[in-house]
């Protein structure tokens, strides 16, 4: 059975720290799908609109080098539809998400990925940039 690396992400404001976590799944698994969140998702998820509209942030990831496919966060704050649609066998995190509860962001159990045959792993977060940081300096030099 080949190997399928899901992770799922906003990516608004794609930067290097997105490019590294990128190139990690890469170094994982040669195959990357990346669940994009829709623009209703991530208003009602953060409060305020993502600042590039879905079609724009989804051309910046297919024209990531380490993307295979980019599909779209059909389930919204339930995952397992579009982990299970993906086909996926590993799913990869940031290490940020180490003291969070993933699994409730995600709305899945160990179970659940047990059932499933599915992974989940954290890789390293690339410390001092994020999108939130960016239009944070982007404010303050307006």
């Amino acid at each position: 059975m080949s190997k399928v690396l899901y992770t799922g992400g906003t990516f608004d404001i794609f930067h290097a720290g997105h490019v590294n976590f990128l190139q990690m799944c890469f170094q994982v698994c040669e195959e990357i799908v990346v669940s994009l969140n829709t623009d209703d998702f991530i208003e009602r998820y953060k409060g305020t609109p993502p600042i590039f509209s879905y079609s724009e942030r989804k051309s910046c990831l297919e024209s990531c080098r380490y993307v295979g496919r980019v599909v779209e966060n059909v389930g919204g704050e339930d995952s397992k539809p579009s982990i299970l649609q993906s086909k996926a066998n590993i799913i990869a995190v940031g290490n940020d998400w180490c003291q969070k509860d993933y699994y409730k962001q995600m709305s899945f159990s160990q179970e659940w990925l047990d059932a499933n045959n599915i992974t989940l792993i954290y890789l390293p977060y690339t410390l001092g940039i994020s999108s939130s940081e960016i239009i944070k300096k982007i404010k303050i030099s307006v």
